[in-house]
C-alpha cells in the first residue's frame, strides 16, 4: 500500500514569509538606528557633557553654574523678557482674533495677510527695521514732524524695548490658534447665554474663554517657545545695552571658548531646557480638564454686529496693523538710502551707495549663495525623507513610528541654541579618538537643518495622507499601480498642495535662520543672518539694514515664485 505524502511546495508563500519579515524588521532596524543617530544622541550626548569633567560623572559644573550671581541676573532678564513678551502676544493676539472671529469687520483676508507678515520676516530683520522706524531723523519721524505731530521716542535698546518687539512679532502665533479656536465654539451654547439676559463679556468669561482655552493656551505655548528660543532680537537690541539672556548667554559661553566652556554651555543649555519643559507642565495641568472643541466645525459666519461702530473698529485694527506691520519694513528699506547714520532723510542725502556695497561686496554673495544652498538642498531632502517617513507613519501606525516621530520631534522642540550646542558635541567627535572633519565645515549646518527642520515636513506629509482613504490606494494597486508609478500618478498629485507647503517653510526658515548657524558657521561657510549679526556688531548699521532689506525682497521673491508655480501646476491639474 503506498502511503500519501504531501506534497512540496517550492518557493510557497510559507516560506516566503520569514524572508519578508526578517527584511522588513532589519529596515526597522536601521531607520531606528539612524533616527536615534542624528535625532537622540545629540541631546543625549549635550546632557552628558553637563554632567562629566575629564570623563568622570560630576556635578561641579551646574554647582559652579548655579553658585554664579550672573547665572541668576541672566535667569531673571529671561524670565522678565520671555513673560512681558507673552502678556503684550497674548493680549494682541487673543483681541484681534475675536475682533475677526466674532464680529462683522470687513477685509479680513486683508487683515489676515497682514497679521502673518511679521512671522515670515526673522526676528533680526524685524528688530532692525523697528530701530529704524524709532530713528530720531528716520523717514517716520520727519512724516510726523511734518503733520506738526511729535515724535514718538522709545529706547528699543532696553529690556521693555526688547520685549516690545518681541511681542509684536510673536503675537501672531497666538492669534492663528485662537482664531481657530473661537471659529470652533458651537454658537447654541452662546445664543443661550445670550437669550438668558447675560452680558457680552460674562458669555465670553464664563462660555467662549473656558471652550476656547485649549487652543489659546496652544498658541500662547508656542509663543512661549518661541520667546524662550530667540536669540536674534537680544542679540542685536540686549547685547548693545549690555542685557544677556539665557540664549545669548551660551552664545557668549561657546564663542569664548575656554577649559570649561562647553560644560557650562551644556549645564545652561539644560537650564533653558528644564523652563520650556516646566511650562509645558503648567499649558497640561490648565487645560487637562477643558473641553475639547476640535471636533466641531470651523464657523466664519459674524456672531455680532459692530453697528455704527463698525468703521471706528476698522480704522483701529487698519492703524495698528499698518504701523506694526508694514511702517517698520519701509523704514528699513529706505533708511540705507541715506549717505550715514544719523543724517537726515532728504534729497541732498539720499545715496545708493549702501546697496551698491552690499551687491558687490563677496562676503555678501557668498552668504546668500551660501544660503540658498543650504535651504535648497536641505529642504529637497526633507522633502524625499520626510514624505517617506510620513506615509510609513500613516499606513504602519504603531509603537515603533509613534517613537520614532517623537525623537524626530525633540531637535524642533528644543531652543535652537540649546539643539546647536548639542551638534557640537555630538559631531566634533563622534566616536572617541575619531574627529571626521564635520564640526567646522558647512556640513555640520545640513545635519543640523536636516535634524531640526524634518518634524516640520513629516507633519505636513501625515496631514497630506490622511487624508487619502485606503480604498483609493487599494484601487490603484488592483489597476497594477505599484513602486514608482504609484507615487507618480495617484500618491504625488493628492499630496502636493500640503507637502509643498512645508517644503515652503522648510526652505524659509532655512534660508534666514540665525540661531544654528550662529553656533556653527565656520569662516568658509557664513551664512545671510550670521552676516547681518557680522555688520551690526562691526558697527555697520546702514549695512547691517541694506542687507535685511534684501533678505525681505528675497523671501518676497520666494513667495512670488511658489505662486506662479502653484498656478502652473493647477493648469496642469496637478493640484486643485
Amino acid at each position: 500500500m503506498k502511503i500519501p505524502t504531501e506534497p512540496r511546495v517550492e518557493g510557497s508563500s510559507l516560506t516566503r514569509i520569514p524572508s519578508t519579515l526578517l527584511k522588513k524588521s532589519l529596515k526597522n532596524f536601521i531607520l531606528l538606528l539612524l533616527v536615534v543617530l542624528f535625532f537622540a544622541l545629540p541631546i543625549l550626548r549635550l546632557f552628558w557633557m553637563s554632567i562629566q569633567e575629564e570623563g568622570h560623572l560630576s556635578l561641579t559644573h551646574y554647582q559652579t553654574i548655579l553658585s554664579d550671581p550672573r547665572t541668576w541676573e541672566v535667569l531673571g532678564n529671561t524670565l522678565h523678557l520671555v513673560f512681558g513678551s507673552l502678556i503684550l502676544a497674548s493680549l494682541i493676539g487673543i483681541t484681534l482674533a475675536w475682533i475677526v472671529a466674532y464680529t462683522d469687520i470687513r477685509f479680513k483676508s486683508v487683515i489676515q495677510l497682514l497679521t502673518f507678515l511679521p512671522l515670515v520676516i526673522p526676528s533680526y530683520v524685524a528688530s532692525l527695521a523697528w530701530v529704524q522706524f524709532f530713528r530720531p531723523k528716520g523717514l517716520v519721524s520727519q512724516l510726523l514732524s511734518a503733520l506738526l505731530v511729535e515724535p514718538i521716542k522709545i529706547n528699543l535698546y532696553s529690556l521693555g524695548g526688547i520685549i516690545f518687539v518681541m511681542g509684536l512679532t510673536t503675537y501672531p502665533l497666538v492669534y492663528l490658534f485662537t482664531v481657530n479656536a473661537f471659529r470652533r465654539i458651537p454658537r447654541d451654547a452662546e445664543l443661550a447665554a445670550r437669550s438668558s439676559g447675560a452680558s457680552l463679556w460674562r458669555v465670553f468669561s464664563k462660555i467662549t474663554l473656558p471652550m476656547a482655552l485649549p487652543g489659546i493656551m496652544g498658541g500662547i505655548f508656542i509663543a512661549f517657545l518661541n520667546c524662550l528660543d530667540n536669540f536674534g532680537i537680544p542679540a542685536f537690541l540686549g547685547t548693545p545695552a549690555h542685557i544677556t539672556v539665557l540664549t545669548t548667554y551660551i552664545y557668549q559661553q561657546v564663542i569664548g571658548f575656554g577649559p570649561t566652556a562647553f560644560n557650562r554651555s551644556a549645564v545652561l543649555s539644560v537650564l533653558l531646557t528644564l523652563i520650556a519643559l516646566v511650562v509645558m507642565g503648567i499649558q497640561w495641568l490648565i487645560t487637562r480638564k477643558s473641553q475639547v472643541i476640535e471636533t466641531h466645525q470651523l464657523d466664519s459666519r459674524p456672531r455680532y454686529s459692530l453697528g455704527r461702530r463698525r468703521w471706528l473698529i476698522e480704522a483701529i485694527v487698519a492703524l495698528f496693523l499698518v504701523t506694526t506691520s508694514i511702517m517698520p519694513l519701509i523704514s528699513l528699506v529706505c533708511s540705507p538710502l541715506v549717505k550715514a547714520v544719523g543724517l537726515p532723510f532728504t534729497w541732498d542725502n539720499l545715496s545708493f551707495k549702501n546697496y551698491q556695497f552690499i551687491l558687490s561686496n563677496p562676503q555678501t554673495q557668498g552668504a546668500i549663495l551660501t544660503s540658498l544652498k543650504l535651504a535648497g538642498i536641505s529642504a529637497l531632502i526633507i522633502l524625499i525623507l520626510g514624505t517617506l517617513f510620513a506615509y510609513k507613519r500613516t499606513r504602519e501606525n504603531n509603537r515603533l513610528t509613534r517613537y520614532l516621530e517623537a525623537m524626530m520631534t525633540a531637535p524642533y522642540a528644543l531652543p535652537g541654541t540649546v539643539f546647536a550646542l548639542a551638534m557640537i558635541f555630538n559631531w566634533m567627535q563622534p566616536l572617541p579618538g575619531w574627529n571626521p572633519g564635520i564640526y567646522g565645515s558647512v556640513w555640520i549646518l545640513y545635519l543640523a537643518y536636516v535634524s531640526r527642520f524634518m518634524i516640520i515636513q513629516v507633519r505636513s506629509g501625515v496631514t497630506a495622507f490622511n487624508q487619502i482613504d485606503r480604498s483609493v490606494e487599494e484601487a490603484g494597486q488592483v489597476a497594477g499601480m505599484t513602486g514608482w508609478t504609484k507615487w507618480r500618478t495617484l500618491l504625488i498629485p493628492l499630496i502636493l498642495p500640503v507637502v509643498f507647503n512645508g517644503t515652503l517653510l522648510v526652505f524659509l526658515q532655512s534660508l534666514t535662520e540665525l540661531t544654528l548657524s550662529s553656533l556653527l558657521y565656520s569662516s568658509q561657510a557664513k551664512t545671510i543672518g550670521v552676516q547681518v549679526l557680522s555688520y551690526q556688531q562691526a558697527g555697520y548699521t546702514l549695512n547691517a539694514t541694506a542687507f535685511s532689506s534684501l533678505i525681505v525682497g528675497l523671501i518676497f521673491l520666494a513667495y512670488l515664485v511658489v505662486f506662479l508655480l502653484a498656478g502652473i501646476l493647477r493648469r496642469k491639474r496637478w493640484i486643485q
